[in-house]
């Protein structure tokens, strides 16, 4: 068989070129991974570098606060938007249009307005603008202050100790917004065992919410009784504390070794116990020990019509006497 000539060896790339080439056009397109999506809300004002990081109003009860929401439309198709309030301030919040279609490229100001209560409480609220299209949905916070005379207390309870684990719960009494700060000690029978400086907490306590949260604590001792302090504080002079105690005792694999080391602390605590009772009683009486006085015989009258000689003399008057 003759070699192929050096037309027929130029030809095979190209007809596998083809084939290669066919065969992906008949395989299926790949998924697209999920992105980011193709538009945006945000207060309105300034660019997307500066762009205030939520909406701001503050005013008296019973005013009216206006702002503006910006939609933005970043894909190539138009997009209906449907806007609604959300949170603690979600039902003063009214927007011109509740359904806005923005056109593709494009971007749309919607106006807000929002209707203090006359019975508002002074202090700090917030809530959301909640804007929902495309299978998406963003948040953007909305923050409003009713003037007045204001009251910050923050309180610390429910605090628990548990391994390496202390629990608490924060909690926002007053009508400012707060922004808390904690200082952990814990005290054991032979000193301190945690001491921990006041350092700010990440998170923003909205007038009152409560908020559980846990303080790790990877070192705790594995044989002693301890006293967990907490302290909190906020700014406008708020500060709470509160206290846990708990008794740390290793933990025997055996069950006959559990309960040695159970019957021991028994026997100790008895022991102790006894000590106490002990020192804490008086002195007892020392009992009377005169003897008990033995009436006397009374004295007979006459002489004895016998006498009572001992044994040993019986004999020698048998012997001696004559009648």
């Amino acid at each position: 068989m003759s070699p192929p000539t050096p037309r027929r060896r130029r030809a095979l790339p190209v007809l596998t070129a083809a084939l290669a080439a066919l065969l992906c056009g008949l395989a299926p397109p790949a998924a697209a991974d999920d992105g980011p999506p193709d538009w945006t809300a945000r207060p309105a004002g300034g660019s997307d570098r500066d762009a205030r990081p939520y909406v701001y109003l503050e005013g008296a009860p019973g005013t009216v606060l206006q702002d503006r929401l910006t939609v933005t439309n970043s894909g190539r198709a138009p997009l209906t938007v449907r806007l609604r309030g959300d949170g603690r301030v979600g039902g003063w919040i009214r927007f011109a249009e509740d359904t806005v279609t923005v056109p593709a490229r494009t971007r749309a100001d919607v106006p807000l307005a929002l209707r203090m209560p006359h019975d508002a409480v002074p202090g700090d609220t917030s809530g959301e603008a909640v804007a929902t299209g495309g299978g998406e949905e963003i948040r953007v916070p909305v923050r409003v202050r009713t003037v007045g005379p204001t009251l910050a207390a923050l309180g610390v309870e429910d605090v628990e100790v548990s391994g390496g684990t202390i629990r608490y719960a924060l909690v926002n009494r007053g009508n400012a917004m707060l922004r808390p700060r904690l200082a952990v000690r814990a005290e054991g029978v032979f000193g301190t065992l945690l001491d921990r400086p006041e350092r700010p907490l990440p998170l923003e306590l909205a007038p009152g919410r409560r908020v559980e949260r846990t303080e790790p604590w990877p070192d705790a001792p594995a044989l002693d009784a301890v006293t967990v302090r907490l302290r909190v504080t906020a700014s406008g002079g708020a500060r709470d504390e509160a206290e846990a105690s708990a008794t740390y005792v290793p933990v025997v694999p055996a069950v006959g070794g559990g309960l040695l080391l159970l019957g021991g602390l028994a026997a100790l605590a008895s022991g102790a116990y006894r000590r106490r009772r002990t020192g804490r009683a008086g002195p007892r009486p020392a009992p009377d020990a005169r003897p008990a006085v033995q009436p006397e015989p009374p004295e007979q009258a006459g002489p004895p019509e016998k006498a009572q000689l001992p044994l040993a003399t019986e004999p020698l008057l048998k012997a001696g006497a004559k009648t």
